[in-house]
């Protein structure tokens, strides 16, 4: 303890000793070689399935973009101008005959496959695929495909939402992917720090009489 608040003293008197070991822990600082990789961002997995007819697969990726826009439409009202939350509605009007068979479609899957048990699946089926589109990690750039998707979906036809659901899912699923910016992007490693020499001590730790 005495040392060290020595050491502190020495610093007070002597500032260039500051800058010194200022030089020294960026020169020993590990080089991006060594820094260790950063942990990969937390992707939603989608909900998987089981053995799927033609009409069950499409059905389930009209559930799935209705889910999509669904999330936008909570998650993305900081921003009016994405209209996510007027957009959803007004699509979910527009295409309810179409969702509703959907509905009725995956429930005759769930009733195939578990039976009494369809219920439970299929409400356990539609909270995995819900939490597949919450991010927070990737909610901009989200956001921002959902809402272009949402747009999309509004403006086709009756009888069509599953034709959009097929060709923007992908999209949508890749917008969950998190863009990081290099420029912005802090990582944090360990510097060495080296060992101060007290300068008010001689060779032998001894106190200058100067000190």
């Amino acid at each position: 303890m005495r040392r060290s608040g020595a050491c502190v003293r020495a610093l007070m008197r002597h500032p260039v000793c500051l800058i010194t070991l200022a030089a020294l822990a960026l020169a020993e600082a590990p080089s991006a070689a060594q820094t260790p990789a950063p942990r990969p961002p937390m992707i939603p997995q989608q909900a998987t399935m089981r053995e799927m007819t033609p009409a069950e697969d499409s059905a389930n990726r009209i559930w799935n973009l209705r889910a999509a826009l669904n999330v936008a439409a909570l998650q993305c009202q900081f921003s009016p101008f994405l209209m996510t939350v007027r957009n959803y509605n007004d699509g979910i009007r527009h295409h309810a005959k179409e969702l509703d068979a959907a509905r009725v479609t995956l429930a005759s899957h769930f009733k195939r496959h578990d039976g009494a048990g369809a219920q439970r699946s299929f409400d356990q089926y539609t909270t995995r695929t819900y939490n597949s589109f919450s991010t927070l990690d990737a909610q901009l750039s989200f956001c921002d495909k959902a809402a272009e998707i949402g747009r999309v979906a509004l403006a086709a036809r009756k009888g069509a939402f599953g034709t959009v659901a097929a060709q923007y899912l992908p999209e949508l699923r890749a917008s969950l992917i998190p863009q990081f910016d290099p420029l912005t992007r802090v990582e944090l490693g360990w510097v060495t720090v080296p060992q101060l020499i007290d300068p008010c001590l001689d060779r032998k730790g001894r106190r200058k009489k100067r000190c």
